[in-house]
């Protein structure tokens, strides 16, 4: 990760089709999305847009900010079969919040339109920190 919080970067893009890479170059700052090349780029697009919108509407139960701009959600995998696979952390290991969350996220995903079905994997690696917090989440939380 670099210091704007991108978790890709164009490096990272040259071995991914064109379809992908503007999904990827298009996502926001605190997650990967790679996509199916064999989806309508439009189609992708939209999905990343509407499954990014659900992601938004979960928000930690003890924090005034949703998982995507405290950065919990490292990756989304869009496949060809319109499956998605969410790679998201917790801000700790003993977050009280870890039953549900993941369970709030799958289903804010399997909500949009289009989705076949929604997978979601908690991941310790690389730890989650307040480095991966978008400026919305660092305005809402005033952590300047």
């Amino acid at each position: 990760m670099n210091g704007d919080n991108t978790a890709t970067t164009s490096d990272d893009m040259s071995d991914k089709t064109p379809e992908t890479a503007a999904v990827a170059e298009k996502a926001p700052e605190n997650a990967a999305v790679t996509g199916a090349s064999a989806l309508p780029e439009g189609e992708l697009a939209r999905m990343t847009d509407d499954i990014i919108a659900g992601l938004k509407t979960v928000f930690d139960p003890e924090i005034p900010a949703d998982i995507y701009e405290l950065g919990l959600i490292y990756k989304i995998d869009i496949g060809d079969d319109r499956a998605v696979k969410v790679d998201m952390s917790l801000t700790s290991p003993n977050c009280p919040a870890a039953q549900e969350l993941p369970v709030m996220v799958e289903n804010a995903v399997a909500s949009v339109a289009g989705v076949k079905d929604a997978k979601v994997t908690v991941v310790w690696d690389p730890p989650w920190d307040p480095s991966r917090m978008s400026d919305e989440a660092r305005l809402v939380l005033n952590m300047w």
